[in-house]
Formats: C-alpha cells, structure tokens, sequence
C-alpha cells in the first residue's frame, strides 16, 4: 500500500494546519515582504524571522518590527532564541499575545553572534538546558510550542535522538531536525539519516525534516527516506514562495506546473511591489539586490540582470530592471527571428 505523506489537515497539538508543508524562518530573509508572497501559496505554517527572547521582553521595538504580519499570513509562527529559562515562558507568551499560533525555541542558528551566549544552535552542547527552556514555554501559553535543532554541534557529538526525547517530554508538539551539525554550517550536504532515526526515537512528538529541500522531488524523497510527519523549507523558499504548491501537486499525482522565465519575473516583481509598500525607497532597493538574485538564479543568461540589480540604488531603477530585462537567450532569439524576416 503506497504511504501517504502530505496530509490535509495536518495536526500540530491543538492546532490544525492546511498542510504538513511548512516554511522555515529565515534571519534577514523572511521578512514581512517575503511572507505576503509565501501567503499567496498557502503552506501549512510560516514563521517570522528569529528573534532574541531579552530583546523582546525589554520591548525591544526593532524587535516588535521584524514581528510584524497581516490576517491572510496565518497560520504563522513566532520563533525565539535565548538560553535563560528565566525569561523563556515571559518570551513564549509575548508571542502568544501578538497572535501568534506556534511558538518555536530556535536550537539551530549557528552562526557566532547567536551561539556566543550559548544560545542558537549553541544549545546543542547543553541538552537539558533546552528541556528546562521548553518546559518555561509550555507552562506559559495555550499555542503550541515547537524546537528546532541540528544534529548536534560537530561529527562527534550527534545528539538529535538525545534531544528529541528531552523535547518531547518537557511538552513540545514538534521538533524539526536539520540535517547537518553546527560545524558545518550550510556546507556540504545535509544527512537525512538522523530526522530518520528521530522520527524512530519519537513516541507522540512530530518529527520534522530540514536540509537540502530546495524542489518538490526532494521534499518527496525526505518523507521516503526518513519517514517525518512534516517538511520545513528553509532556502527553497527563496525565489520560489510556490514552492508548497509544487510539493503538494507531486505528493498527489497532480501534473506539474512548468514555470518559464516570465512567472519568475511576474514572482520578482509582485515581491518588489509588497516591498516597495512596506519599506522605505532606500531600503527597497538594497533588499531587492538580494531579492531580485533569488528569482533569476536558475534562469540562464541572466547574469547581466543581477549585475544591475545589485548596483541599483532606487525603486525606480529597480522596476525598471525587472519590467525590461531580457535573458540573453530571448535577445538572441529575436534577433536571429528578425534577420530570417530581413532575409526572407
């Protein structure tokens, strides 16, 4: 009998999801923009980007900022970093208070600014003392609350299983497992062989896969290898918000949906114009550097483009760049058109 693996509702503890599709938060990337475009495509939850649980409840405003959503973006998550248990449940239920309908405790970030304090993915190295922050959190508010993690902090010392149990006992719903250690960052690849073994370490806890999803035939073949209740994408998400939809139509039989150049074109520039009504002109053209390589990476001749984008310092040029921009491939078919008609 063939397994079934997307699932329509998915259940998060008390919380009922569209889909088992999930999009991760992305630090600097899953901004408020970012979101409106992933809403369009409905996942079964997206998070906001990571904040800092004592940045929260000193009612950091910059922090507030990067919390910001609207209706149609639920569900939706808010993710918190921190290793003091102290301020955990205060943290876990300033977030539950905005709306939110997840809280998650963020044990994965690895870069150094974060794991300094022991915090991020530095966690990993201090076990209990994620059970002790997850139980604060779940004490404190009614949403359900979600970890993720990474395998462990280097080769030596895989500890995924280990915390998996920690998690579950101190009351999380989920726990999402990324493939790779701290130590490797985002090298190499991601070993979908430790969400397998949590996945069969679990009892109740839903097991959720991370690494290396950036198309639909992978997130397919993490739910075969590993067996995961759900999938969390993280950089597949960028340049590509309908990504869920791609995953859902492989998982059910459904045809695939072939995207030219100009859907990823009309993707960049719905994406600028949710940017342009939410930052101001500066900072519209200095997200879009980045933004506008996301669309573009797997189209070829295409290196011009984001050559100019990166460079452009105002809305207006931005605009201009996406609405006119022509792939080197599509200038020289139309040039090649025009001389058979001059020739003809």
């Amino acid at each position: 009998m063939k397994k079934k693996f997307l699932q329509t509702p998915f259940a998060l503890g008390n919380l009922i999801l569209p889909n088992n599709i999930l999009y991760a938060p992305l630090a600097g990337c899953s901004d408020f923009p970012f979101r409106k475009m992933s809403a369009r495509y409905k996942p079964g939850l997206q998070y906001c980007e990571m904040v800092k649980m004592d940045a929260l409840v000193r009612n950091d405003q910059g922090t507030f900022h990067l919390l910001d959503y609207s209706p149609e973006m639920h569900p939706i998550g808010g993710q918190i970093c921190g290793s003091n248990p102290k301020i955990a449940g205060k943290a876990a239920k300033m977030i539950e208070e905005l709306g939110f309908d997840v809280v998650d405790l963020n044990c994965g970030c690895p870069v150094d600014k974060i794991t300094k304090d022991g915090s991020g993915s530095g966690l990993l190295k201090t076990p209990q003392l994620i059970g002790d922050l997850v139980s604060n959190m779940v004490a404190a508010v009614k949403i359900p609350v979600t970890v993720k993690i990474r395998a462990g902090w280097d080769d030596s010392s895989i500890n995924a299983c280990e915390i998996t149990k920690i998690v579950e006992d101190a009351g999380a719903v989920a726990i999402c497992i990324h493939g790779r250690t701290r130590q490797q960052a985002y090298k190499g690849s991601a070993n979908w062989d430790y969400i397998k073994a949590c996945k069969e370490t679990a009892k109740s806890i839903k097991i959720i896969g991370n690494g290396d999803l950036f198309d639909a035939p992978a997130a397919k073949a993490m739910f075969e290898h590993t067996g995961c209740d759900a999938v969390l994408i993280s950089r597949g998400t960028m340049g590509q918000p309908w990504i869920v939809e791609d995953v859902i139509r492989l998982l059910s039989d459904q045809e695939a949906i072939e995207r030219n150049f100009e859907d990823f074109r009309q993707g960049l520039f719905e994406h600028f114009l949710f940017t342009e009504a939410y930052h101001a002109p500066r900072r519209v053209a200095i997200d879009m550097r980045r933004v506008g390589c996301w669309y573009f990476k797997k189209s070829s001749g295409t290196k011009s483009f984001r050559e100019q984008i990166s460079k452009a310092e105002s809305p207006s040029t931005v605009r201009e760049l996406i609405l006119n921009f022509l792939p080197t491939a599509i200038v020289e078919e139309a040039e090649m058109a025009s001389c058979e008609v001059e020739n003809a």
